[in-house]
């Protein structure tokens, strides 16, 4: 009874230091838009024994704590990389899988989604998408159209690389049909040919697991991006881990590639 009366009380002074920290973080220049390469689950599942979908269900209750948290903190924008081109290569029962969560998310959690006034937006290739989740994103999308909180951006079936030859083709056919002058082409016309061209551009990027790399992920969007890898694995990213992430971005000097203050003299 006495060791449970402790963790209790540890666990009631962990909660008033987050929500301390909370506080000071929202107090503070929030980043407008955080994008998350969510990585890990798969490891987290094997260092438990566990198959690799088991590590895939446990990430998605990090997606909501996370998504709670930041929307309490003021970010406008949280873009996770939930699938990219790429995965389609893994083993076809994790990608089945993969393509039952957005359904499983959605209906368990929108409705406090809808309380929390989150908007549910999608970037992606709808080709190959299975029909039950575009329809699970369709359902999502429409009952939180109106909302005006945080925008949840699921990157589904994404790759950077297809979008930006994209973007290109879509220039150069406006250049065929004489709508546009080649030396009137301009890095704005390749932004707002992008699937994120509602969107600022992120201004912390996340990425857990410990990998250091981009893997295909918003590669135009992120040219001035900071930077945030930690080792700990997604679904143990809890909100301390989101906390630490913000207040080392708050630290931060963001040039944009040219000086501030007293390093411009």
């Amino acid at each position: 009874m006495f060791n449970k009366l402790l963790k209790r009380m540890a666990d009631t002074e962990t909660a008033i230091e987050n929500d301390e920290r909370v506080y000071a973080a929202a107090a503070q220049k929030v980043p407008e838009h955080i994008a998350i390469i969510m990585d890990g689950n798969g490891r987290w599942a094997k260092k438990r024994s566990l198959p690799r979908v088991a590590g895939h269900h446990e990430g998605m209750k990090t997606v909501r704590k996370i998504t709670k948290l930041a929307n309490e903190l003021g970010v406008s924008y949280l873009t996770l990389y939930a699938f990219s081109t790429e995965n389609w290569k893994r083993p076809k029962m994790e990608v089945d899988f993969l393509m039952r969560l957005p359904e499983e998310f959605l209906s368990v959690f929108l409705p406090e989604l809808i309380e929390e006034n989150v908007r549910v937006e999608m970037m992606g290739y709808h080709h190959n998408l299975p029909a039950h989740t575009i329809e699970a994103v369709r359902k999502a999308k429409e009952a939180t159209k109106d909302n005006t909180g945080l925008v949840l951006n699921f990157a589904l079936n994404y790759g950077s690389r297809a979008e930006i030859v994209d973007a290109v083709k879509n220039i150069a056919a406006q250049v065929a049909a004489g709508t546009l002058d080649i030396s009137e082409i301009t890095e704005e016309h390749i932004t707002t040919g992008l699937m994120s061209c509602d969107m600022p551009e992120p201004d912390l990027l996340i990425r857990t697991s410990g990998e250091v790399r981009l893997s295909n992920f918003m590669l135009w969007q992120l040219a001035y991006t900071e930077f945030w890898f930690t080792e700990t694995l997604w679904p143990d990213f809890g909100e301390e881990s989101l906390l630490e992430a913000i207040e080392n971005y708050q630290k931060r000097n963001r040039r944009f590639g040219g000086l501030k203050g007293e390093e411009a003299n």
